[in-house]
């Protein structure tokens, strides 16, 4: 998830109600992706066809390409996958029907309690509106689990409880305040020997500073934050790249799709780009000797 905490709730709300009307970049496959068995690849198309998924949601996969990106990072649907910081619930509308009945689906949330007080009703609006959309679907959301946590000493569950951990866009943010080693090190600690961690992030051309203000990570910056936790680098994707994206826009990436923070003159340019160049990482927990 994405967050520039600066932008007003009412902005946020305007930019999600604008058409989704942007160049799609083609999916494209990674050899280093097992593919997931007959019956799980049914069971995440079912879910990704569900008509439970708000619409403006399910309009943008042909750019965040949901099921290459899941069936990369091998979920499969008897697993339990943490999601952290799902935001307004993008894939939690994916992914807790596809775990609801062998898996478990865990939202890991900032804690309210734990965050500086001037930053409090943000999160808390975020944690309500995430409940909310638990609470008013039921038969889709009704085995979906919370965790809250601190960000400056983040625990997600159980140690080894995990069978996935997944982030999406969301390194930017722990640099910027400082939390991304300790974020990682939690990773590490809620997986199983032999569990997965799946990032997706925007690509930086190179690396930048931890308090750079685009959005954008280099992509040698997330492995070495990965492996400086204990993971190992076991694949990536091109499935969410966009070569369309010059990296040097006026806002950072939230100038191009979804967020569209730029003069209403330049829509076509950036709808021609798309959204942002993604890497897709998947690292494993090495398994117990």
């Amino acid at each position: 998830m994405t967050t520039r905490i600066p932008l007003s709730l009412a902005l946020v709300a305007a930019l999600a109600a604008s058409p989704a009307v942007f160049a799609a970049s083609p999916a494209k496959t990674d050899a280093a992706a097992k593919a997931l068995p007959a019956a799980d690849v049914a069971a995440l198309d079912a879910a990704l066809k569900g008509d439970w998924r708000d619409p403006k949601n399910a309009a943008r996969d042909a750019y965040r390409h949901p099921k290459e990106t899941l069936s990369f990072f091998g979920v499969t649907p008897s697993q339990t996958v943490v999601e952290i910081t799902p935001g307004g619930g993008w894939y939690s509308e994916v992914l807790a029907p596809y775990l609801k009945a062998k898996g478990k689906y865990v939202a890991a949330v900032v804690d309210p309690a734990a965050v500086a007080e001037k930053s409090r009703n943000y999160y808390q609006r975020g944690v309500d509106n995430l409940q909310k959309k638990f609470t008013d679907g039921p038969a889709q959301f009704d085995k979906a689990a919370t965790v809250k946590y601190d960000p400056a000493a983040p625990v997600f569950g159980a140690a080894g409880s995990a069978d996935v951990v997944l982030t999406f866009r969301n390194v930017h943010n722990w640099r910027k305040a400082g939390q991304a080693e300790g974020m990682f090190k939690g990773f590490y600690e809620v997986l199983k020997p032999g569990g997965v961690l799946g990032v997706v992030e925007h690509r930086a051309k190179a690396d930048v500073p931890a308090d750079d203000g685009t959005g954008y990570v280099g992509e040698a910056q997330v492995i070495a934050l990965a492996t400086a936790a204990g993971f190992q680098l076991a694949g990536k994707s091109d499935v969410n790249a966009n070569p369309k994206d010059t990296k040097d826009h006026p806002n950072g990436v939230w100038t191009l799709p979804p967020t569209n923070d730029h003069p209403e003159a330049d829509r076509a340019k950036y709808q021609a780009i798309g959204e942002s160049d993604r890497m897709t990482l998947r690292f494993i927990k090495p398994a117990a000797k």
